[in-house]
């Protein structure tokens, strides 16, 4: 799995840190993601897809590796 996000799309909702805080997190200043792991361990796949689901910017993007 290959994650990317788009800041500019990144509304600040923080949905996807309150699901996988361990891959997400928000900048201070404007609450703007910031990606701690782009290429999460196996067990972090499936929060890393609701976060990405759920998130009201569209601004994750979820690659599968082949």
């Amino acid at each position: 799995m290959k994650i990317t996000v788009d800041e500019e799309k990144c509304c600040g909702a923080g949905q996807c840190v309150l699901i996988a805080p361990e891959v997400f997190d928000q900048r201070d200043e404007d609450g703007i993601v910031i990606l701690l792991d782009a290429e999460p361990a196996a067990e972090q796949h499936a929060a890393v897809r609701e976060a990405a689901s759920v998130c009201p910017g569209a601004a994750i993007f979820v690659g599968e590796e082949a």
